[in-house]
């Protein structure tokens, strides 16, 4: 999409269009993860009880194949589909905090499949639903500089959403991956939240720039940049607007970040991430969606997806913002940050406790 508040052009991602094979992809298979581990299983055990109806075969006896899950084994004595099915349905979708709109879209596409490919059964329609779901979500890798030495990521969200938590564990992940980072704390409006990116650059080990409370977020990412050059990092990530989307100087303050980058680095930003908080739900949207119409966003860091969010959240994000989600957090340790998978988060979704 066109970065409307940057004047910038995303650069193409090589996404995967999901297909109902590789869609149905259990948790035991989650890709790049070690054998029967799936980091969203647990965190969505919350979500997962409003599709039990849906999850698994649960029809009767299965015909057993080997090599291949029940929940993709169709029952030998199948449960035709009734008015009360999709009513019971959407009801799971609305609970699950799918939202209304993503809720109606997602039961008007499976009543059109149901018609167009003679689907009759619940079994047919979990898979059907399975399919769909897959292929609201997107997902994309963090963008890295292809020339300049320097990737800056700038990361913006509400105060209380995890955005200064979710850049200590980013911090931590990249640096284990090879990366040196560098921290920004352009966040000035808040004393406490340059104290709290302070925190998380000593428990993770990189450099934190900084100045006082109240300073030009702008001269703090200029000398962020200069120092992480200097350091020889190649990565930035800038914490910056922690007030809310009414705030006409939070848009200003992001004009003013992005020309500093600019200047100094004119194949910057790679990244402009929202961090949006799955426990707050809809209302949680509702300032994603005038941040990603006044800003555009290259993507989305979804936060507190544990036991406690409404897993159905990703599902109203990925179709509402029509952006990526990049990265979430399942839980309160530093190592609970992690790309986001469609597959594995479907798969989670439906999976056999």
């Amino acid at each position: 999409m066109f970065n409307r508040f940057f004047g910038q052009k995303a650069k193409e991602e090589a996404t995967p269009t999901p297909t109902p094979e590789n869609n149905q992809e259990t948790a035991e298979d989650f890709p790049g993860a070690e054998q029967g581990f799936n980091p969203f299983k647990k965190s969505l055990s919350r979500t997962r009880q409003f599709f039990t109806r849906f999850g698994g075969t649960g029809e009767g006896v299965s015909v057993e194949t080997p090599g291949v899950p029940a929940t993709h084994v169709e029952p030998a004595r199948p449960v035709p589909i009734t008015d009360d099915t999709w009513d019971e349905l959407e009801e799971a979708l609305l609970l699950a905090d799918v939202g209304p709109g993503t809720s109606g879209w997602l039961i008007t596409r499976l009543r059109q499949r149901a018609d167009n490919e003679q689907i009759r059964t619940t079994w047919q329609l979990n898979q059907a639903l399975r399919e769909e779901m897959g292929k609201l979500l997107k997902a994309a890798p963090l963008r890295f500089a292809r020339q300049s030495p320097l990737t800056v990521i700038l990361v913006i969200g509400v105060n209380g959403s995890g955005k200064t938590t979710s850049i200590g564990k980013m911090a931590r992940r990249l640096t284990d991956e090879g990366h040196r980072v560098t921290l920004a704390a352009a966040d000035t409006f808040r004393a406490a939240a340059i104290d709290q990116l302070k925190i998380w650059g000593e428990r993770v080990g990189v450099p934190v720039i900084s100045q006082g409370p109240g300073s030009d977020p702008g001269a703090v990412v200029y000398d962020a940049i200069q120092a992480a050059t200097t350091r020889g990092s190649d990565v930035l990530i800038v914490d910056t607007a922690g007030r809310l989307h009414t705030k006409f100087n939070l848009m200003e303050e992001l004009k003013k970040i992005n020309k500093v980058v600019q200047k100094l680095l004119p194949e910057g930003p790679q990244e402009l991430l929202m961090v949006v908080d799955a426990t707050t739900g809809q209302n949680a949207l509702l300032q994603a969606r005038k941040f990603a119409e006044d800003i555009g966003l290259t993507g989305v860091i979804i936060t507190k997806l544990d036991s406690t969010a409404k897993g159905g959240f990703a599902f109203s994000v990925a179709d509402d913002l029509d952006v990526p989600i990049k990265i979430v957090g399942t839980g309160e340790k530093i190592e609970d940050l992690a790309p986001f998978d469609p597959q594995g988060f479907v798969a989670a979704l439906f999976a056999q406790d």
